[in-house]
């Protein structure tokens, strides 16, 4: 559980940072992390369309650079985009200034408000930071669908056991998700409006 969704001791650590957004109305935000690439990331918009879905996706600098179409796919069909640092690094093994300009260099191809740091994993001063110049969105379930240890049925029930009323959820457009992700997600969707949430973006 520790990892499927946080602890309120795990979240406290990092303050001014967003976990979850519960609302009146029964509602979660669909985000995806890593991409774009072009082996999943347009699959996974042809699915969110034909749900009705619009998402965030927390995109890697450099693959923006790499593949401008692909990020242009996402922007076109509606979604919200978020900078996840340009190299996909952990705040933790670089110094601040080292992090912070990573994140700049992202930012020089990802405009957006919106920052997740990679592995959720920053030094104190570097939310401080942050946080001055973006909404920091972390999350309230992770699907663990980049792991080799789960199968695409263990995928859909971190979702179907830990969803909640303002959930942040974090599936992967990436490679070493695909396997997982391209079952689990559509059942995931399915569920989730059976159950009467509605899928929003950030402001």
């Amino acid at each position: 559980m520790f990892i499927e969704q946080p602890p309120w001791f795990y979240r406290v650590l990092f303050p001014g940072v967003i976990w979850r957004i519960p609302a009146k109305k029964k509602c979660v935000y669909l985000t995806f992390d890593d991409g774009p690439i072009p082996e999943i990331t347009p699959w996974v918009l042809d699915i969110l369309d034909k749900y009705g879905v619009k998402a965030t996706f927390f995109c890697v600098g450099d693959n923006v650079r790499k593949y401008p179409e692909t990020y242009r796919m996402v922007l076109d069909r509606g979604h919200r985009v978020g900078n996840h640092t340009f190299n996909h690094i952990q705040g933790i093994r670089f110094w601040t200034k080292n992090y912070l300009a990573n994140v700049e260099k992202a930012a020089e191809y990802i405009k957006s408000n919106l920052f997740r740091p990679p592995h959720g994993h920053m030094r104190f001063p570097q939310v401080v930071f942050l946080r001055k110049h973006y909404r920091i969105i972390m999350w309230d379930v992770v699907t663990r669908d980049y792991s080799p240890h789960m199968t695409p049925n263990g995928v859909f029930n971190v979702v179907k056991n830990y969803t909640r009323n303002g959930s942040v959820i974090v599936f992967h457009d990436s490679l070493k998700a695909e396997s997982n992700m391209r079952e689990a997600m559509p059942r995931a969707i399915e569920w989730l409006q059976e159950q009467g949430y509605e899928f929003k973006l950030f402001e």
